[in-house]
């Protein structure tokens, strides 16, 4: 049963272990090793903030899963996963940053007495957290063992939401509502920026009533004016200036469980180039949310959006859309299904994203989304209820 703060029933982790078994019995894998903390905290329930050294989580073809780490982080996988003591496993502390000694070593011995020396074993190549140096070290010490790319097996598993995890992620929007009315109704000329995140931040881990905020996977992205012409900055101290725009890109976050949404507020008057370009954006939001069906598929949704801007003189080629849930940092994707017109990927009900259609000029930017279910009859369901507009101010 789970034990100490896991989130979720036993039911829940039973069937997402069942799930990710298949998929390992599919590819021929005897067993994963899972380093991305976001599919350790979907196997497992283990949260911590401990991805800055070496972790992971073993999963073989029966019996609980094994999770790894630093030995001063035992206890932490001992408060947060379901599963019991000898399942947790320890390296000590001479591994950490040493130039002599490789955790992954200790990491071998103990798959070794696992009985996985002669296995097939899936690793995740194409992660934040698993360098060039720990590949090496596992392929040299498991040489007897088939070590293979099982990059995204695990993420897969999590496209389609539990009933369970529904009902956090709409706690996350509740909060993520709150969060988005705080930056609209505090951006004003003169408001330092750092002092408007800081209320951004208070108001994300404050919460909703007793749904308490996590902290989210991405810090708040506020760029105004010409920093608004690039999609990823963050903030400084320099005050807002009447005659700017900015977009927020935030979230709510409810136990690791993300909903992220886009707004724009303008100072002044908003120039009629952005008012043209946020109807078309609406449009195509709609179209796509009217797209997003079960049975469609992703680019589906892409070519939506692409038919509306493009009426309206607007090019867009990059993807607008992304599987959100469970993430920890950097990112608060899942790094499978994109919305772009190569994407075919099949839409399936319990399925959310993020439809994040940004819309970046020379001089000015612009960012309306919506997070999104997909449902088992009729277009997708937003989770959020905030209008879709440039919020003049």
């Amino acid at each position: 049963m789970p034990a100490g703060m896991a989130a979720f029933s036993q039911g829940e982790y039973d069937r997402r272990i069942a799930k990710t078994r298949r998929a390992m019995e599919a590819a021929g894998l005897d067993a994963i090793f899972v380093t991305d903390p976001s599919n350790m905290a979907w196997l497992t329930g283990y949260d911590g903030w401990s991805f800055y050294v070496h972790q992971g989580v073993i999963l073989t073809g029966e019996g609980a899963p094994h999770w790894w780490g630093r030995g001063m982080d035992s206890n932490g996988a001992r408060r947060t996963v379901w599963m019991e003591d000898e399942n947790i496993h320890a390296y000590a502390d001479h591994y950490v940053q040493s130039t002599t000694d490789h955790p992954m070593e200790d990491l071998c011995a103990l798959m070794a007495r696992l009985g996985l020396a002669g296995a097939r074993i899936g690793v995740e190549m194409e992660n934040y957290y698993y360098s060039a140096k720990a590949h090496a070290v596992i392929v040299a010490g498991m040489g007897n063992a088939r070590i293979e790319d099982a990059t995204a097996l695990v993420n897969w598993q999590r496209t389609v939401k539990s009933d369970e995890e529904l009902d956090f992620m709409r706690r996350a929007a509740r909060i993520a509502e709150k969060v988005m009315q705080v930056a609209i109704e505090r951006a004003a000329p003169g408001v330092r920026k750092n002092d408007l995140v800081a209320d951004i931040l208070h108001a994300g881990i404050t919460g909703v009533g007793e749904d308490w905020g996590d902290y989210t996977a991405i810090v708040p992205m506020t760029p105004s004016g010409l920093d608004a012409t690039a999609a990823h900055l963050t903030w400084d101290g320099r005050e807002m200036r009447a005659g700017e725009a900015t977009f927020f890109e935030l979230a709510g976050c409810y136990w690791r469980y993300h909903t992220p949404i886009c707004r724009t507020v303008h100072l002044g008057k908003t120039p009629q180039k952005m008012r043209d370009a946020s109807e078309a954006l609406n449009e195509g939001l709609a179209a796509g949310i009217e797209a997003a069906r079960a049975g469609n598929r992703a680019c589906d949704v892409a070519n939506a959006l692409g038919a509306a801007l493009e009426k309206a003189g607007i090019k867009r080629g990059a993807r607008c859309g992304y599987p959100i849930g469970l993430s920890y940092p950097p990112d608060w994707g899942e790094r499978t299904i994109s919305f772009r017109d190569t994407d075919e990927t099949v839409l399936e009900p319990g399925m959310t994203f993020h439809f994040m259609p940004g819309i970046w000029m020379d001089d000015w930017g612009l960012e309306t989304t919506e997070p999104m279910l997909i449902t088992p009859d009729g277009p997708a369901e937003p989770f959020c209820s905030i209008p879709r507009q440039i919020f003049e101010k």
